[in-house]
C-alpha cells in the first residue's frame, strides 16, 4: 500500500548531539496522514487502521511518524515514507480465524498408554513387601 501522495511533512530541529549542524538546520520530519480524508483506502480499511495503530494516531486523527536518524533532511523524509507505508500494510493485514482443533483418536491412546507405563514404573520404586 503506498500512501505517500497524501502525506504531508513538517520539519524541526533534530535533539541530541551533533554540534553546529544540529543549531542550525532543521532535520528532524515529521509525517501526517489524514486517515478519515484518505481515498486510498476504504471504511473498513480505514477502521482496521484505527484499531491497529491507535498509539500512533493524533487526538486529530492523523497518523504521524517521526524521523531524526539521518543527518539530512532528505533521508529522513525517505525514512519516514518508507515506515509509513510498511505501518498501514501491516495494519491492513488480517489474520486468519483459528480453527479450533480435536485430539485424534490414536493421540489420546497414545496419552493413556504412557500414563500407564509411567504408573506401573513409579509402582515398582515402591518398597517390596514380603
Amino acid at each position: 500500500m503506498d500512501i505517500t501522495p497524501e502525506i504531508w511533512f513538517q520539519t524541526a530541529r533534530s535533539g541530541g548531539s551533533g554540534g553546529q549542524n544540529v543549531n542550525k538546520v532543521e532535520t528532524m520530519v515529521e509525517g501526517y496522514w489524514d486517515i478519515t480524508a484518505s481515498t486510498l483506502v476504504s471504511e473498513q480499511q480505514k477502521q482496521l487502521i484505527k484499531d491497529k495503530l491507535t498509539n500512533k494516531i493524533t487526538s486529530e486523527g492523523y497518523l504521524l511518524v517521526k524521523s531524526q536518524e539521518e543527518r539530512s533532511q532528505l533521508e529522513n523524509k525517505q525514512l519516514v515514507i518508507k515506515k509509513m507505508n510498511e505501518l498501514v500494510t501491516k495494519a491492513l493485514i488480517v489474520p486468519k480465524k483459528r480453527k479450533p482443533t480435536k485430539p485424534s483418536k490414536a493421540s489420546k491412546e497414545k496419552r493413556i498408554e504412557n500414563k500407564k507405563k509411567n504408573s506401573e514404573v513409579k509402582q515398582m520404586r515402591g518398597k517390596i513387601k514380603l
